[in-house]
């Protein structure tokens, strides 16, 4: 199974619907099932750049380390001006995103909570996860 990690509160902005679109600076072909990894870096309020999110979430809840939910990547878009002045109007989507011309919207769907939290370590890009 393909996994993505990122940092939170970002995935758990996933895991709970607010945000349905992951940016990204790199493209990618792969469609199908994705797993969301929350990688073990600490929240730094000090860093989100936009603290408006903070309000959708519980950082004090938030899993470190460990791959939390299933969803389904149904697209890749390259951003160019429409696009982001698109998703400039869904204010939830664009505060929970970098969204610049000339990256990437990965699209995901069909998000399903995991019952248990798979505690692993994450790496960078698109990795495989073998369940035993």
């Amino acid at each position: 199974m393909k996994v993505l990690s990122l940092r939170q509160p970002w995935a758990d902005l996933i895991k709970y619907k607010y945000k349905k679109i992951e940016t990204r600076s790199w493209k990618t072909n792969y469609r199908g099932e994705l797993y969301i990894h929350a990688s073990k870096a600490k929240i730094n309020i000090k860093k989100i750049l936009k603290p408006e999110i903070l309000d959708y979430i519980n950082i004090q809840e938030c899993e470190y380390g460990a791959i939390i939910l299933k969803c389904q990547l149904v697209d890749c878009i390259y951003m160019d001006k429409d696009f982001v002045n698109k998703i400039k109007k869904n204010k939830m989507e664009f505060i929970c995103g970098n969204y610049e011309e000339g990256r990437y919207a990965w699209v995901l769907d069909k998000v399903e909570i995991l019952k248990k939290p798979i505690f692993i370590n994450g790496q960078l890009g698109l990795w495989n996860y073998k369940e035993k």
